[in-house]
């Protein structure tokens, strides 16, 4: 009777197995790609997706539904943005048949110097508190966007986040998790407990959470406009608040800054233009670590395969290299932009990888003179927008403005504190970023608009996305469900150096064959928790003139179209 026992288990467990196989697509993608002809919304968080179809389906442009949903999702997910931070987005304008791109990154105060934090002792610019503030972007950002290419008013864009804040919501999973590991140590900051610990503790996984001071703050923006936020009673807060803290942001530092248009760079990856907003953010990393693996036949080395995790791994170390050097406020320093993206640049870098062993130290090149949320959205009439926001270290600096309802972001942090570097702190400059929008047109026609969220993970991502796509054929939502690898050490965002090369992170899907051979070679590996980033993707198939849509499964993303 035992062993009938047994057998039935064992017939039902294997039955169990093959009901989880997929018919379709490769084994470790969890679902098949979204298809849909009229629009289309990727975002981080199914309740920001739906606001973004409810705007496209009352009349609103693609533009209007990123607005919307960007709103939400500062509500639904601040342990990632919010209208305390910044802003960046590429976006295809069907009518021009034309890319634009929009660097909201907010500037340094006018009176904080850099001979104040010398003066001061310090090393580098604290995480938290009110020196790492630089001045909130998004709001900027959106209007920006509306004023350019908005179709409906933006009272009603505002609407869908006003009521969720008022009326409340049910905190999901992950954010719920994330929200709980950060108010562990912001809850000693003023107005933390009040705004985000309503009930003594962060909004646990499907309670309802409500924020009546933002909901406030959104309506006071959706009456005034843009300068209810940077020049009304918002901005008066926000600098009498930072001011009592210690801090220097000043009502005029908010009522000064404006959002700039910047044209968007790009490289051709194999018949492939892949576009990046220009420093000072890191997305040309992005694609000089194309340009060195279009040195290599990437397809012939095979998804996952020890050769290709090496040649990338390689090719991100040169990159960052570079990164930590150059990449700052063009308006503070000459960055070669033209030549770092060159084919000829990455040709000469190419050069220095060993294929049999991981290198110790890169040091920058020589040139030649001369936590984040990610959401895209397209509509019926071709329009589609790649847009990122965040307020950086996850939730922020830990400021939040008396009854405002948000945090400030700490953005502030990465400004180098080393006289002479291009980063090198300096009033009324903006500060190396790491949030980067993406996209990729076809023989001059919109493709993918698509991103990938992380902190110094985001140009690594990007590549690989683009790699999975084109070299090996996946499709979207495979593209994004792949496993991933990320390089840690070899200059990180507070620019200081490792003295080796650092380590190179694997997520869960590589065999152990591959592992070892890495080892062999030299790297050294290591398993993390998370930090592999947050994808979402939209693509259009010009000949079916229909959208397909992809959304992260390490998030609580959702695509959905209509």
């Amino acid at each position: 009777m035992k062993k009938l026992n047994l057998l039935i288990v064992l017939f039902l467990f294997v039955n169990m197995l093959h009901a989880q196989d997929r018919i379709t697509g490769k084994p470790f993608v969890t679902r098949s790609e979204v298809i849909a002809q009229h629009g289309m919304a990727a975002t981080s968080q199914p309740l920001a997706t739906q606001v973004a179809l409810d705007i496209l389906k009352s009349g609103g442009n693609a533009i209007d539904a990123a607005i919307a949903a960007n709103a939400l999702l500062g509500l639904v997910e601040p342990t990632g943005n919010g209208v305390g931070g910044d802003l960046f987005a590429i976006i295809w304008d069907a009518k021009t048949q034309k890319l634009y791109a929009l660097n909201s990154s907010g500037w340094s105060p006018k009176s904080l110097t850099l001979e104040y934090f010398k003066e001061n002792g310090y090393k580098k610019i604290p995480a938290f508190g009110p020196l790492p503030v630089t001045v909130p972007g998004t709001v900027a950002g959106w209007f920006a966007m509306h004023d350019k290419f908005g179709s409906i008013p933006m009272k009603k864009l505002l609407k869908p986040a006003i009521d969720y804040a008022r009326n409340g919501f049910p905190m999901t999973e992950l954010i719920a998790y994330y929200m709980e590991r950060s108010g562990r140590f912001l809850q000693k900051f003023p107005g933390f407990k009040e705004t985000y610990m309503p009930n003594g503790h962060t909004p646990r996984k499907g309670e309802l959470f409500k924020n009546p001071d933002l909901a406030n703050t959104l309506e006071k923006i959706a009456k005034g406009g843009r300068d209810a936020f940077y020049k009304g009673d918002i901005a008066k807060t926000i600098a009498s608040f930072i001011k009592e803290q210690g801090g220097f942001l000043s009502y005029e530092d908010l009522a000064e800054f404006e959002a700039e248009w910047v044209e968007p760079v790009s490289t051709n990856y194999r018949g492939y233009d892949v576009w990046e907003i220009p420093p000072n953010g890191q997305g040309i990393a992005a694609l000089q670590i194309l340009n060195i693996l279009e040195q290599f036949d990437i397809k012939s080395m095979g998804f996952g395969s020890a050769e290709y995790i090496h040649v990338f791994t390689e090719a991100k170390k040169l990159v960052f290299e570079d990164r930590a050097k150059y990449y700052a406020d063009m308006k503070f320093s000459k960055v070669p932009v033209k030549w770092l993206i060159s084919k000829e640049y990455a040709k000469q870098r190419a050069k220095l990888i060993d294929m049999n062993r991981a290198s110790r130290k890169y040091d920058a090149g020589e040139l030649e003179q001369g936590n984040t949320i990610y959401m895209t959205v397209a509509d019926k009439d071709g329009n589609m927008v790649s847009l990122i926001q965040s307020n950086y270290r996850g939730m922020g600096s830990g400021m939040i403005p008396t009854g405002l309802g948000f945090m400030l972001q700490d953005r502030g942090e990465l400004y180098s504190l080393e006289e002479g570097h291009n980063n090198v702190y300096a009033p009324r400059k903006r500060p190396f970023h790491t949030i980067i929008p993406s996209f990729i047109t076809k023989d001059g026609k919109p493709y993918i608009s698509y991103g990938l969220m992380g902190g110094a993970m985001q140009p690594q991502g990007h590549a690989q996305i683009v790699v999975n796509l084109i070299d090996f054929g996946m499709n979207l939502q495979e593209a994004g469900d792949a496993p991933r690898i990320r390089h840690s050490g070899s200059s990180q965002p507070d620019y200081g150096k490792m003295e080796d090369q650092g380590w190179l992170e694997m997520e869960s899907g590589f065999s152990y064959e591959v592992i070892r051979d890495l080892m062999r070679k030299g790297h050294k590996i290591k398993y993390s928790l998370g930090g592999y980033g947050g994808y979402q993707a939209i693509m259009y198939d010009a000949k079916n003139k229909v959208y397909y849509g992809a959304s992260e499964s390490r998030k609580d993303g959702q695509a959905a179209g209509y």
